[in-house]
């Protein structure tokens, strides 16, 4: 199960600027299929190994990093999806809707919640990865396509 705050769909349109009018339709599966993306996780043991690292971490830093690679992990097996759905049902897609989960993407990565909360940017404190990194990161599972190609924790660069 997936228990999701609907209200959070609504703060992506009026609180973040994530997305508007119909854009924000694909936005909503783009943030559901974030959300299944940690489930694929959890049956892929993934985030109880995760959970052990970071309970040895030797600094918060260090467990919000490994966290980080676990949410852009979870932004590419929802790029993964999306490349799936679009092969099963050519129309899936629409015109803006790739832009309209980029747009969402940035709107709520660490850097740019932080300077619109903050005004600053305290890098060692993302839990989430920055705008740059969430958009890269699903479009890596949107334009491949596999399971194999979200492997943040491996990657040099996030």
């Amino acid at each position: 199960q997936i228990f999701l705050d609907t209200a959070f769909f609504r703060e992506i349109e009026t609180r973040f600027r994530g997305c508007s009018g119909k854009a924000c339709q694909f936005t909503q599966a783009y943030i559901i299929a974030h959300e299944a993306g940690h489930h694929v996780q959890n049956l892929l043991g993934i985030l109880t190994r995760v959970n052990q690292m970071q309970q040895q971490a030797s600094s918060r830093a260090e467990a919000n990093a490994l966290q980080v690679r676990v949410e852009l992990q979870a932004d590419c097996l929802s790029g993964v999806w999306v490349n799936r759905e679009q092969k099963k049902r050519p129309n899936f897609i629409e015109p803006g809707d790739i832009d309209a989960a980029l747009q969402t993407a940035s709107a709520i990565g660490d850097d740019t919640l932080q300077r619109k909360t903050q005004g600053r940017v305290v890098p060692d404190s993302f839990t989430h990865g920055s705008a740059e990194q969430r958009k890269r990161w699903f479009m890596i599972g949107y334009q491949q396509g596999t399971v194999q190609a979200c492997n943040t924790f491996a990657a040099q660069r996030l």
